[in-house]
């Protein structure tokens, strides 16, 4: 485990010393991808989140009775009759 953690370490490192000799203009589209992944990755988190939280709101006032389900039959037979 610890042969493949430092191997890791020196491919970043190599990884980093030929982006650190690019063009200027390459280092900024490089950078800018990779900023681009981690915002991605964050973004996905967020949204996650807020799905969960919307699911919980749901199913509290399912609990609550402010809500009544609707069978899914009975959803698609509306969108159906909707779309014509």
């Amino acid at each position: 485990m610890l042969y493949m953690e430092i191997s890791a370490i020196m491919n970043l490192q190599q990884i980093e010393n030929e982006a650190l000799h690019l063009p200027e203009e390459a280092r900024a589209q490089l950078a800018q991808k990779l900023f681009d992944s981690l915002d991605a990755r964050a973004e996905s988190d967020r949204v996650s989140i807020e799905w969960l939280l919307e699911a919980q709101r749901r199913a509290e006032d399912l609990d609550r009775g402010i809500v009544r389900p609707i069978p899914s039959e009975e959803v698609a037979h509306k969108a159906r009759a909707l779309l014509g």
